[in-house]
């Protein structure tokens, strides 16, 4: 080896090195541009969803995606939902039945009432008187010494009827367990059955239970107009206040028409 190929200059010593440099650079800016068209990414560090002027095609089309839905629960002693008070009454269990038509003559006038109404699942066998609200507008209840006995608001449309007809009845009294003790073990598909003064007999099955605190009672979903014949059947639960002597929760079953018979 000569004494000029052995005394190499430094230059010539860094070139292997400044070549990699020089490489990684390059490989460097490519990354650059290529993360420069990605989309940011957010941290939670910028403004939120709620704090955008308008949302993007993206923020709509996953607008709901997080959002849990209102909902009326199946029912059961481990299936009681507490629903949003917007959410809807549940959708029937089975296929449903026109109401009964109102009849269109003079014994019109004499509303149909329910005498009677049959739940087999939680053995009710129960007669029905009518009941009405109060100065205060709250829905009146059958007597406490007649614990066995249901309430129905007689303004509500008759069992079977178009509409949501409204049966109350006590979950218990001073004498022990009452009419409704056992409304919350009932499930989506379980039968009721309301027998008419006129003679008719209508089979409701249960599409939802909720149980729902008295100081936001959902009024719109129990009361509100359907087109439908349906049933709400109401009475009290969750914990029993002992110095204002009631439950302050409701628990309410919905059901729609199923069968009729004439």
């Amino acid at each position: 080896m000569t004494e000029q190929q052995q005394q190499k200059s430094p230059l010539n010593k860094a070139l292997p090195g400044l070549l990699i440099a020089g490489s990684l650079a390059g490989v460097g800016a490519v990354m650059v541009g290529l993360l420069s068209l990605a989309p940011p990414v957010d941290d939670g560090s910028g403004p939120g969803l709620a704090a955008m002027e308008e949302p993007g095609a993206v923020q709509i089309e996953n607008a709901g995606a997080f959002v849990l839905p209102p909902t009326v629960g199946p029912g059961g002693q481990s299936g009681l939902t507490p629903a949003r008070l917007d959410a809807p009454p549940p959708l029937a269990a089975v296929p449903t039945v026109a109401p009964i038509p109102v009849p269109k003559t003079k014994a019109a006038k004499v509303k149909a009432k329910p005498s009677r109404i049959k739940i087999p699942k939680i053995k009710v066998n129960a007669p029905v008187g009518p009941v009405t609200v109060d100065i205060k507008g709250n829905l009146g209840t059958p007597p406490l010494s007649k614990r066995n006995q249901t309430g129905w608001y007689r303004f509500s449309p008759a069992p079977g009827e178009a509409g949501p007809s409204i049966i109350n009845g006590h979950v218990s009294t001073r004498q022990g367990a009452a009419v409704f003790a056992r409304l919350s073990e009932l499930v989506k598909g379980d039968q009721i059955y309301v027998y008419r003064s006129d003679g008719k007999v209508v089979r409701y099955t249960v599409s939802g239970i909720e149980q729902v605190s008295k100081s936001t009672f959902p009024t719109k979903r129990v009361y509100g107009n359907t087109g439908g014949a349906e049933l709400r059947l109401i009475t009290c639960g969750g914990v029993f206040n002992k110095g204002a002597h009631s439950y302050k929760d409701n628990v309410i079953v919905y059901a729609t028409l199923s069968k009729k018979k004439t």
